[in-house]
Order: structure tokens, then C-alpha cells, then sequence
């Protein structure tokens, strides 16, 4: 079984109606499913990715009415969006900076460029030259961003921890990630940054652990992440990691459908929610493609309350 790069990644929003706004016209990325927590039906579950949902491409929010985020370690700290080229990173230095959006200088870090920036909540992004690698994306028609300037997909992801030994063990012995090299962290060169790859390789397939043993813990809060999924392809394989990590003694949710993946949730040792998550069956399961995102959809077990639940949600267009 090997898992094959980021699936999604779950951050939280105290500003639904902001994050559309910020993620679709400053972004330029798709809403593709509007849809509610399954565990916490008040709240959006909101999905941004390419044109057709992508596996690889969906960065989801929560819509949860929470302070901001504590920053700290326990945490994953910086979400990588991948594009092509030092032109498309200076695309968006120009764009990020025209649409009042801070940001740092394009930088060479791991060996890729890659240009720092918060959303409005201070969610911590980076824009990351890829290279080219990774599935190829579909963009979006009806972008603001142009096609060749678009996000292609998460990674890599980078999370802290205080101390590297038990996370190591889970990454390499129950999940097959594989260490590759290690770097200074950007905020604090005696912090060692230390990359995890999986599948082929390639920044759509990396974590990136930071070991920070004097930060304090992190909370939580807007702006902050709730869990990064990782993608197996197969029904057959995902089976396949309920019974390991069951048998190696990793307390796990089971299996759990959430329609439009099947999804296995656990956390590694230092307290971070992980997720393995199938590529399909996708978000066309119950819309059409050119009309995705464009009104609540509920998976069919919740779809006896539509009324109830879609009366408590806010406008956010």
C-alpha cells in the first residue's frame, strides 16, 4: 500500500462570507462543494480546488465561530499552494500586493521558490514554484486568476512537533513516508525542518515537520488547521489501512463514508489529526459539474433535514 500525495487539507473560518470572498476572487480557486460539517450540521463545510475537484487540489474550511488561532507547535502551521515557474510567482506577488494582500519576497527555500502570505484570518500560505510536478489540474474558466497563473494543488504541508522520534515512527513504520533531507526553518534556523515524502515524490507529495520543542502548544482557532487527509486510490487499499493501523495498536476512527470519499482519521503522536482519504467517488456524485458549488448540497443521509439545517446557515455570496 503506498499513499500517493496531499488529499485535502481542513482549516477553520471564523468569516465564512470573507473566506469565499478571499479564496474564489482573490485565490482565483473553484468552490466545488457547499456543503455542512457531517459531525456539526451549523456549520458550512466549504471545498475550494480546481474546476472539477481534483483529488490533490481541495483546500476546506469549516465554518466555526472561534477565536483566532494560538500559535504554537501540536499544530500544522503553513499550507503550500502550488504553481509553475518564477512568472507565475511574480504574477502574484504583483496580484497579491494590487489586492492589499501582504506578503513577503519570492525566496528560494528546500530548493523551490516560494512566496509567504496569511489569508485575512492569518491562515500562514505560500505560493510554491512546483516544478510541474504532480497531477495536472483543470482550471477554471471563470477564475480571475489566468489558467497558466492558477493553484495546482496542495503541497507540501508543514506541521510541528516538540519532539521528532514517535512522529517519525508512525510516519515511516505504519505509513511508508520515507525521509528524504531536512532545512532550516525560515523563522529560526536552530529549528531543523524535516521533509517526509510519499508515492513518487514531488512537492505535492512531501510533509515537512518542523521540530520546535520551545514553542508552546498550539490552539486551534480561525485561521488555524483542523487536519491534513492524505490520498490512497483504491477502495482495496483504503481497507487495507484500517486493518494497519488496527493491528499495529494506532487508535483510529474506522471507516467512515463521507460520500464523496471514504475517509480514516487518526492522530499521530504529538497530537495532529491526520486523515487517509479515497480519490473518488468525487464531487459530481450528486451535481453537475458546471454548476458545482453552487447551492447546499447534503449527502443523502442528512437530506431529511435539509429544511432545518439550511435555514441555520448565513448567506455567504
Amino acid at each position: 500500500m503506498q499513499l500517493t500525495g496531499i488529499h485535502h487539507l481542513t482549516a477553520v473560518s471564523a468569516d465564512i462570507r470573507g473566506n469565499h470572498r478571499f479564496y474564489t476572487g482573490v485565490l482565483g480557486m473553484r468552490l466545488v462543494k457547499r456543503s455542512v460539517n457531517q459531525d456539526d450540521v451549523s456549520a458550512y463545510h466549504l471545498f475550494y480546488a480546481d474546476a472539477v475537484g481534483s483529488p490533490g487540489t481541495d483546500l476546506t474550511f469549516f465554518d466555526w465561530p472561534m477565536p483566532r488561532e494560538q500559535r504554537g507547535t501540536h499544530a500544522i502551521t503553513r499550507t503550500y499552494l502550488r504553481v509553475t515557474g518564477a512568472a507565475s510567482l511574480e504574477w502574484w506577488a504583483r496580484h497579491l500586493a494590487d489586492q492589499g494582500v501582504q506578503a513577503g519576497a519570492v525566496e528560494e527555500r528546500d530548493g523551490r521558490l516560494t512566496l509567504d502570505f496569511e489569508d485575512p484570518e492569518g491562515q500562514r500560505l505560500s505560493l510554491v514554484d512546483d516544478g510541474g510536478a504532480g497531477d495536472p489540474p483543470t482550471p477554471w474558466d471563470r477564475s480571475p486568476v489566468p489558467p497558466e497563473h492558477q493553484v495546482r494543488g496542495l503541497g507540501p504541508v508543514m506541521m510541528s512537533v516538540p519532539s521528532l522520534r514517535t512522529t517519525d515512527m508512525v510516519l515511516t513504520q505504519a505509513m511508508d513516508f520515507r525521509p528524504v533531507r531536512q532545512y532550516a526553518h525560515p523563522d529560526n534556523p536552530r529549528h531543523a525542518v524535516h521533509v517526509y515524502e510519499m508515492g513518487a515524490g514531488g512537492p505535492h507529495a512531501e510533509l515537512h515537520v518542523a521540530v520546535q520543542p520551545d514553542l508552546p502548544p498550539g490552539r486551534l482557532g480561525a485561521g488555524g488547521v483542523h487536519h491534513v487527509a492524505f490520498r490512497t486510490p483504491h477502495d482495496e487499499e483504503y481497507h487495507g489501512w484500517v486493518r494497519r493501523l488496527t493491528e499495529m495498536g494506532i487508535r483510529n476512527s474506522g471507516e467512515v463514508d463521507r460520500y464523496y470519499f471514504r475517509s480514516l482519521y487518526f492522530r499521530e503522536p504529538n497530537g495532529i489529526l491526520f486523515e487517509i482519504a479515497t480519490d473518488g467517488p468525487g464531487f459530481a456524485v450528486d451535481e453537475n459539474p458546471a454548476t458545482l458549488g453552487e447551492s447546499v448540497v447534503l449527502p443523502p443521509f442528512l437530506e431529511p433535514r435539509r429544511e432545518a439545517i439550511v435555514a441555520g446557515l448565513k448567506p455567504i455570496d
